[in-house]
């Protein structure tokens, strides 16, 4: 009884640092931020009475339109950050270890620069007259063939969505500089480091010589890549993928400085409406809608691994009692 109470005390001793660190820093400014969305705007740009008129003002019809937006182009810089990481962790894991620690340091290379200086080489290399313009105009034109050669039902719908415009490709107007796709490539450019680590580590400790024996088997390289890899590495992609959605669906430089005035997200518009505004409620109204935007994804993200756990340890009970009854436990 005295060793449960003595490891009872230590693991809160253990524990109250970090509670208490979470909670001056994380819990109680989430909270103040909450309780200022219950206040009105003040004329003085400060918080006024208690009201619900800034939820009221959330009801523009822009909002939407933002909001879309900004979970439409972090889901695609997440898609793009895991499509490039998975192939870049397989091929250092793969790698001799004298190799690996230098080409995952050189991966960090980038963030021992200022992260405004990096966004301003980007938007030189984002010049009208450069060759990454050509290749955005080429990119439009391809795009655009595709788009006609779809049924009409899937080109409204893809209108709709915001994801293809039925007007046609004028090169005049078609910069990548001030548009999404600029944000996008700025973005993937900047987040991809934070999906390499975790699928390289997780990567690091798979065991290889799985593949080798599903190709001896007569499984072909992509396909054992997708059936065995990939399944063997996914706690490190979803570990990824929050790594990248959550900073890119909250992004404010980036989409402010190659942006432009069409691609305004909701980062855009809390900086718009506390600093410029002056309107404090209104901008935690925004930062709370946005909290709950990446809280969503997050618990989805929990839950599935909780089921995946279950799923695991339900098998391998299985596979246990199987062999002790002495049947095959892969049967």
């Amino acid at each position: 009884m005295k060793k449960r109470i003595h490891n009872w005390r230590s693991e809160w001793a253990l524990t109250l640092p970090s509670l208490l660190w979470l909670s001056l820093f994380f819990a109680v400014p989430a909270l103040i931020v909450l309780a200022f969305t219950f206040h009105a705007h003040s004329a003085n740009g400060g918080v006024g009475a208690w009201s619900l008129a800034t939820w009221r003002e959330l009801v523009d019809p822009d909002y939407p339109t933002i909001v879309w937006k900004t979970i439409r182009i972090s889901f695609e810089v997440t898609f793009w950050c895991i499509l490039l990481a998975l192939p870049c962790a397989y091929a250092i894991a793969r790698m001799k270890r004298r190799w690996r620690a230098l080409v995952a340091a050189s991966i960090m290379l980038p963030f021992w620069t200022s992260f405004i200086v990096r966004v301003f080489a980007w938007k030189t290399m984002l010049h009208p007259d450069g060759w990454l313009q050509a290749c955005y105009l080429g990119w439009l034109r391809a795009r655009a063939w595709l788009f006609d050669w779809l049924p009409g039902f899937a080109q409204q719908a893809l209108v709709q969505c915001g994801l293809a415009s039925a007007a046609p490709v004028d090169p005049a107007s078609s910069t990548i500089l001030d548009s999404e796709a600029a944000v996008i490539i700025v973005s993937v450019y900047s987040l991809l480091p934070f999906a390499i680590m975790p699928i390289y580590t997780a990567a690091e400790k798979f065991d290889f010589s799985l593949l080798e024996a599903a190709r001896d088997l007569g499984a072909r390289g992509f396909y054992a890549f997708r059936k065995i890899f990939i399944p063997g590495i996914r706690q490190g992609i979803v570990s990824a993928v929050l790594m990248v959605f959550i900073p890119a669906i909250g992004s404010y430089v980036i989409p402010q400085m190659l942006g432009g005035t069409d691609c305004v997200l909701i980062g855009n518009k809390i900086f718009m409406r506390a600093m410029q505004n002056r309107n404090i409620p209104h901008a935690s109204a925004l930062a709370t809608l946005m909290a709950v935007t990446v809280l969503v994804p997050l618990g989805l993200a929990v839950w599935w691994k909780k089921r995946q756990d279950a799923r695991d340890r339900k098998r391998l009970e299985t596979q246990t009692a199987r062999l002790l009854s002495g049947r095959d436990p892969l049967a």
